[in-house]
């Protein structure tokens, strides 16, 4: 007799996250879940304690996703400032992960613990930036100023609705990047 395969922890991570982006963290259920992944929900239980365990899980893999993994791809290579600053931006779209998130900041809003969590990874992103802007900034309220602009560009570029005449999103974004390395 095969020896029985179970779900993957990364399964239930990945398919949480989904739910996350898609319906918040009140689409996070077990059941919902193993139906998503095709399979009972007491696999969950071999990965995971409760449900708690599980959106921590997901915060450590958001965390790990589009911070640490994305301050390696802009470290990658070396480099001073501004190259190591296009890196980073290129990085944090790559995967498409904007939607994960704004959603991880709308329970952020709910949720003081996870209220917590964005702030400390906030702060490491900034903690992160400083450095690199000082390389050619005129000085320390400059690089403040184009930390909050380019965290502020990456959070909130995607609820912007405006319209940009014949200009496309994506090329006034750059835009907005090149003034920040300017």
């Amino acid at each position: 007799m095969p020896a029985k395969v179970r779900t993957p922890r990364e399964s239930w991570v990945e398919a949480g996250l989904s739910a996350l982006a898609a319906g918040g963290p009140d689409a996070v259920r077990i059941e919902a879940l193993a139906g998503s992944l095709r399979v009972t929900k007491g696999g969950f239980y071999w990965h995971f304690r409760d449900r708690r365990a599980l959106l921590d899980a997901m915060l450590d893999h958001w965390e790990a996703t589009l911070v640490d993994r994305t301050i390696e791809a802009a470290d990658h290579g070396g480099g001073e400032g501004r190259a190591r600053l296009r890196r980073l931006f290129r990085a944090a779209d790559a995967d498409g992960l904007l939607g994960l998130e704004v959603a991880v900041r709308d329970w952020a809003r709910r949720d003081p613990a996870v209220a917590e969590r964005v702030a400390r990874v906030d702060d490491r992103r900034t903690a992160y930036l400083r450095p690199l802007f000082a390389e050619f900034c005129a000085g320390p309220a400059d690089v403040e100023g184009r930390c909050l602009l380019v965290l502020t560009l990456f959070v909130g570029e995607s609820l912007v609705a405006a319209t940009h005449g014949r200009r496309t999103r994506p090329a006034v974004t750059a835009a907005a990047l090149r003034h920040l390395l300017a």
